[in-house]
């Protein structure tokens, strides 16, 4: 007899319509579908053709109507500006999300048009976000402190009516100056747009000198709350741009139907989390997770979600998190590994966890890269809650593989990502598009069609979107990473494909090295990378950032290293080279920047990643590839 995931999964592979329309069912609708399933035009493939509603409507008025006006819709915490707190209640939100639609309509934006929202993480950038979708507005939503080259870029490609933005972004030692970036942006632009309003923040005023600019406050003042207008269920709900090969943006595009139902669905049975509690997405707006789990999800699932502004480490101390989660009563924590990994260089024992009671917690789900077992190890021991490392992209918008604990609690396996998530057809091929055995590594893809809100296309370009993701394997979805399904069906998820190396004619995964390397008892992290050699055609090395406080030789600690890699993967590894450094190279969302480590290495010319948390990390880089033999050739190849 099957068990209940296996009975789920496979009525949502056989059976997608009737699995998705039962999904709809919690949702709103003004009309409902005429079909479940729209397939007439492979690979845009649309969920809920005909059927009307609003995004906005149901992650907001649904409850105010339902009775819960009164339940809190937004927890922020912002230790950044001092510690101020505040807390909305859904009626609260819906009176400003629905002025702020009339501010904007004033302005001359409309259904159909581009926003470009480009804020810090301040509960008036999810309500801009709301706004946008109220109205059937389409908002691009721009990672606050992306400087003005980057912003352009965005502009330039979405051509909006208007940008929502604040005077400043704040963080730990300094402020940002987003209204001097956002002039900047709009003077490279081509597009030139219309408008722009402007939050003015307490810890900067900003000029408005231009006739465009207007101030948030008084054009919201002076509004009038407009209801939600009812959109197509495959209307574009928002673009959000993600980095691409080519170095032009992919702006993703996601629906409101498909969406609204995808989400709402993985609430209770992938996160586990009942309608009235408190789940905390650790993340920013300007990346999917934020786009989903901080704003739209927890809303559309009636929960309170805490949009917090701040970091990890330093708030004061490594202690902010259980702080948060203790004095909310937070129950589901959801952050990047890189987040965890930062916490435990600075307190490696959890001392700090038990200053707080953290009973509340039930489950920290992590996502965002492949996470190392040695820091799930610590969070299970000291957080004694369910973790759960679960695999999902910006294109797709909701979890691929992951442990399902709204249906069942599968036992892990640590450096897997446990079960594909129903709706999700998850195969893995080698390079002439056969499927492999279980065990081993190759491209992993999905059969189309995929689930409902996964993306519709690239924005402005149809024929992109099927040369990125449908042309490589006919009929699949190629996701860009690069793992295997063992023989009990776990998904292994070991790295990008463009980061398995081939040593000597050995496929390795670069992924399972630095799982080697953070084992060791003095790493906080690793990154491990491949580069070119005449014998072998490619060698890996790595490069190490230790715990706080380690005393042991260096020296000796890249021996050891050394030595584990070829103790527990062998001597085919061909693995001789790391080196420690005090950081790694991260983009702003936590991802380490392997390929521009690589591109060094190797002697190519390399650009400095618009993306990058900070750039002076990468002279450290530089500096510790040096100490064992690199670049191969000039370290200046800056372009």
């Amino acid at each position: 007899m099957n068990d209940k995931y296996e009975e789920i999964y496979n009525r949502s592979i056989k059976d997608p319509d009737g699995f998705w329309g039962e999904a709809a069912e919690d949702i709103t609708w003004e009309k409902r579908w005429d079909t479940v399933l729209n397939a007439e035009n492979p690979p845009f493939y649309r969920w809920f053709k005909g059927g009307l509603l609003n995004t906005c409507y149901n992650a907001v008025d649904r409850h105010v109507d339902d009775g819960y006006g009164e339940q809190d819709a937004i927890i922020y915490d912002s230790p950044v500006t001092g510690g101020y707190k505040q807390k909305i209640t859904y009626s609260e939100l819906q009176d400003q999300v629905a002025r702020l639609a009339g501010a904007i309509s004033t302005l001359g934006v409309n259904k159909g048009d581009t926003v470009i929202i480009y804020m810090p993480m301040i509960p008036e950038a999810i309500m801009a976000m709301l706004a946008c979708a109220r109205i059937g507005a389409i908002h691009a939503v721009v990672f606050g402190g992306f400087a003005p080259k980057e912003l352009s870029e965005r502009i330039d490609d979405c051509k909006p009516k208007l940008v929502l933005t604040a005077s400043c972004g704040v963080e730990p030692n300094r402020t940002i100056d987003y209204k001097a970036m956002l002039d900047g942006a709009l003077g490279i632009a081509t597009h030139k747009v219309p408008n722009s309003v402007i939050l003015q923040r307490k810890q900067q005023y900003s000029a408005l000198v231009s006739t465009t600019d207007h101030d948030w406050a008084e054009i919201t003042k002076a509004a009038h709350a407009i209801p939600c207008v009812m959109v197509e269920s495959d209307h574009p709900l928002y673009i959000l741009y993600t980095s691409g090969t080519t170095g032009q943006p992919k702006g993703i595009v996601r629906d409101h139907g498909g969406h609204t139902v995808a989400l709402r669905w993985t609430m209770d049975n992938f996160y586990n989390v009942k309608p009235g509690e408190v789940y905390w997405a650790a993340s920013d707006i300007g990346w999917v997770v934020g786009h989903s789990y901080i704003v739209y999800a927890p809303l559309l699932n009636r929960n309170t979600t805490v949009v917090f502004e701040g970091k990890p480490v330093g708030m004061p101390d490594a202690g902010t998190f259980w702080r948060v989660i203790n004095e909310y009563n937070v129950k589901t924590l959801f952050t990047a590994p890189t987040a965890l990994r930062a916490i435990k260089k600075e307190d490696a024992n959890g001392e700090l966890t038990k200053k707080y009671d953290l009973t509340c917690l039930k489950a920290l789900f992590l996502a965002g890269e492949r996470c190392d077992p040695d820091t799930i190890h610590w969070a299970r021991e000291h957080l004694h809650c369910d973790v759960v490392d679960h695999w999902w992209q910006t294109e797709t918008g909701w979890v691929i593989a992951g442990n399902p604990l709204g249906i069942k609690n599968f036992p892990i396996k640590l450096g897997s990502s446990t079960k594909p998530i129903p709706g999700y057809d998850i195969q893995i091929l080698n390079d002439q598009g056969e499927q492999v055995p279980p065990n081993e590594l190759g491209n992993i893809v999905v059969k189309n069609p995929l689930p409902p809100g996964t993306m519709l296309t690239l924005w402005g370009s149809d024929e992109r979107f099927k040369q990125t993701y449908m042309d490589r394997f006919p009929g699949y979805y190629l996701s860009g990473d690069s793992g295997m399904i063992d023989e009990d069906g776990y998904v292994h998820i070991m790295s990008r494909i463009d980061d398995v190396i081939n040593v000597a004619g050995h496929r390795l995964s670069t992924g399972a090295m630095e799982e080697v390397l953070s084992g060791h008892k003095d790493v906080a992290e690793a990154a491990v990378f491949g580069v070119e050699d005449a014998l072998k055609g490619e060698v890996p090395m790595g490069l190490v950032v230790l715990n706080l406080g380690v005393e042991t030789d260096i020296e000796e600690v890249c021996a050891e290293l050394i030595q584990r890699v070829r103790s527990i993967i062998g001597p085919v590894a061909a693995f001789k080279s790391v080196s420690s450094i005090s950081r790694l190279p991260k983009t702003r969302s936590g991802k380490i920047l392997r390929g521009t480590i690589r591109k060094i290495a190797n002697g190519k010319e390399w650009a400095m990643p618009a993306t990058i948390e900070d750039p002076a990390v990468m002279t450290e880089v530089i500096e510790g590839l040096s100490r064992m033999g690199y670049p191969l050739s000039d370290i200046d190849k800056v372009v």
